[in-house]
């Protein structure tokens, strides 16, 4: 799975993607987050506060607990402000 990173996440973290193979148990966001965090202190750095966290499936904006049912691409990027 293409998992990619976004504005803040990127910088912090230090790359924009990541393609990994997610283990049967990783099922729903939340799991693939706190997988991604266990895997690099970066990331559970980035990650620490999931309230500044937007997530996208398949290029489709979803709810933190979504299924990752059916995805090739896990987007990760902060919440955006603009006028």
């Amino acid at each position: 799975m293409k998992i990619l990173y976004f504005a803040r996440f990127r910088q912090l973290i230090g790359r924009g993607e990541d393609q990994l193979e997610l283990p049967g148990d990783v099922t729903h966001v939340p799991q693939l987050i706190d997988f991604l965090k266990a895997r690099d202190e970066r990331i559970a750095e980035a990650f620490a506060d999931q309230r500044r966290l937007k997530v996208a499936i398949n290029q489709k904006h979803v709810a933190l607990d979504a299924s990752l049912a059916g995805a090739h691409e896990v987007a990760f990027f902060p919440p955006v402000t603009g006028g």
